[in-house]
């Protein structure tokens, strides 16, 4: 079970070496060991913060590209102001029923509680570990890109493989991949924090210069005049937008807060979008200032240009070094729910969470997961394609339709009144744009699957 009552000293900040109560004993070892509630609401904003502002903010100015000025914009301030208020819903009803003795740690749980038992296990379940595990093949596979990135300025006639830094970079998540708890992450996501703000500084400041010299291309902010290519475009380019404000883990990250909740993750939140509007408006509006519809899928690649450097190459190699080490962190935030399916498996909660019994299929079992996706990463270097149709079908129901329909749910507010209308029109308007994202992204896979070979070096 992943819902307890608030007598559980051990995850709701009471002292732990006491006995735990019998409620405690009602945690599976996945809640106990993963789950910890033990930390601040800063810790909270920490964590909100990794999982949100990673390096996909990269591929805005990309998406800027398909939309132009005035749409980009409006809808980088919708899908910021949507899904701060998607998630501040969401940690209510999670607050709600831990007021009512049932908090509940896991999305699934919450989904079992509101809509019944087969929405967790059918649906809720596998799409957040569908978007979750397919998170940790992105980073892992834009950790290699950007490692070959400074490989090849360094030494263009190279012949090092993207597989091979893909490798590299899989050999520092098993490392990460056994820190044993999400309570435990809080550091390295503060140090996450405060690389996303720098990176993205970087991505801006380089924009910027590259936009007023005479390096980069001449700015062109057309749209494409083929009437389907635009389309598919545009909702393509919605598509990345609500993924890059896309989490899926609210209620995992809503966990690891000691009781009492209340508030608590409203000033997480606070911490989080206070760095979203940092990042993705200064990094968006420069990058596709600088570049028009030139904007590649990751801003960083417009740096360079037919293989000379249009920025310092030491300014290049910081920044890309940045972003690796935040993607590192990303990649072990989104691993949490796939470490906990796995400690809930195979650990057995009546020994200690460092015991022997414990400790070695933690190892065995963590290791094979990181092994798994770095091989996925290596052996479809155009994961991209596949995360689009990924976050159609999973970040946009988590994130933009169920809080609203969980709020509706568990409140109930009047029919007559401005929320419940303003919660299902929010709700029915990210799912049409879900379902038509999901078929944007197969259309642009079998438009790219010619060129489509394993361990490609892409």
């Amino acid at each position: 079970m992943g819902s307890v009552g608030e007598s559980c000293p051990e995850l709701y900040g009471g002292e732990v070496g006491k006995a735990p109560p019998p409620a405690a004993a009602q945690l599976d070892a996945g809640a106990q060991f993963v789950l910890k509630s033990r930390g601040s609401w800063i810790h909270c904003g920490y964590h909100l913060t990794t999982s949100i502002v990673a390096p996909a903010l990269l591929s805005l100015p990309f998406a800027f590209a398909s939309l132009g000025w005035a749409t980009g914009v409006m809808s980088l301030v919708i899908g910021a102001t949507v899904s701060f208020y998607a998630y501040n819903l969401l940690s209510l009803v999670l607050e709600h029923n831990a007021h009512l003795g049932h908090r509940h740690l896991r999305f699934r749980d919450l989904a079992n509680h509101i809509l019944g038992p087969k929405w967790g296990k059918y649906y809720v379940g596998p799409i957040q570990f569908m978007v979750c595990y397919g998170a940790v093949v992105g980073c892992t596979l834009l950790g290699g890109q950007c490692m070959k990135a400074i490989y090849l300025l360094s030494k263009p006639d190279g012949n090092m493989k993207l597989y091979e830094f893909i490798i590299i970079f899989g050999g520092l998540m098993l490392i990460l991949a056994e820190i044993p708890s999400f309570h435990s992450l809080r550091h390295i996501n503060l140090i996450s924090l405060l690389l996303c703000l720098t990176y993205s500084a970087c991505a801006t400041a380089a924009s910027i210069y590259i936009g007023n010299s005479s390096k980069g291309p001449r700015k062109d902010y057309s749209l494409s005049s083929n009437n389907q290519t635009r389309i598919f475009g545009i909702f393509n380019a919605l598509a990345i937008i609500a993924t890059t404000f896309g989490n899926g883990i609210i209620p995992e990250i809503q966990a690891t807060v000691a009781a009492p909740v209340t508030g608590k993750m409203f000033k997480g939140l606070c911490i989080c979008y206070t760095v979203v509007t940092a990042t993705f408006f200064s990094v968006s509006i420069s990058g596709y200032w600088a570049f028009g519809n030139k904007a590649e899928g990751l801003i960083l690649t417009n740096f360079v240009s037919h293989g000379k450097a249009l920025v310092s190459e030491s300014f290049i190699l910081i920044t890309n070094a940045i972003t690796i080490l935040q993607l590192s962190a990303v990649a072990v935030v989104y691993l949490q729910p796939t470490n906990e399916a796995l400690e809930r498996t195979f650990a057995d909660v009546k020994s200690g969470q460092f015991s022997a019994r414990n400790l070695v299929p933690r190892l065995i079992s963590r290791s094979l997961s990181v092994v798994v996706a770095t091989t996925i990463a290596a052996m479809l270097p155009f994961f991209g394609d596949i995360n689009a149709m990924i976050g159609a079908f999973g970040f946009l129901p988590l994130d933009f339709v169920l809080p609203f329909v969980f709020y509706n749910l568990t409140f109930k507010p009047s029919k007559r009144g401005l929320i419940f209308w303003l919660n299902t029109t929010i709700a029915v308007v990210f799912s049409v744009l879900g379902a038509i994202a999901a078929v944007a992204a197969v259309r642009q896979i079998s438009l790219d699957a010619k060129t489509y070979r394993l361990f490609a070096n892409v």
